[in-house]
């Protein structure tokens, strides 16, 4: 499982001129559902995802989580980190999930998001969605489970 996790000092996402999802400082993060992925690699990024430390102390050090800070998660499933785009001109899909199986995953990471932050929002899977974000530094982060 993928998550490209950005700090931010405010997220949203928007459907068909509709906000489904919105957060002020936290994170957002694209999420990537790969074909052998399943629950305990949702979990594992999931961890990571919350015990990261990518927020500043009084020092100005990156050394606090998002719990720490009181922050928001804006989860939003995206398909394509799970591409393949070492060779060619088109990117390939074959090692993402299938549709079915990704939407399950997703949904399960968000359910067990829910669960343990006070703050989450998402996406739609699926869905023709339009992120906006301002990305605090910018900090972004590549995790992979």
């Amino acid at each position: 499982m993928i998550g490209l996790m950005q700090r931010v000092s405010e997220a949203h996402v928007d459907i068909a001129g509709e906000c489904v999802g919105a957060i002020g400082r936290g994170l957002l993060v694209l999420v990537g559902v790969q074909r052998d992925d399943d629950e305990r690699r949702a979990l594992r990024l999931l961890d990571r995802l919350l015990s990261y430390r990518v927020f500043e102390d009084a020092e100005g050090r990156m050394n606090l989580d998002l719990a720490a800070v009181g922050g928001g998660l804006l989860l939003v499933p995206q398909f394509t980190l799970a591409a393949d785009t070492r060779k060619g001109r088109r990117p390939s899909f074959s090692s993402a999930a299938p549709p079915a199986e990704g939407e399950r995953l997703f949904a399960f990471l968000v359910q067990q998001a829910c669960a343990r932050c006070s703050a989450v929002e998402t996406g739609r899977f699926g869905a023709d969605m339009q992120v906006a974000l301002v990305n605090d530094g910018p900090v972004t982060f590549w995790l992979e489970t």
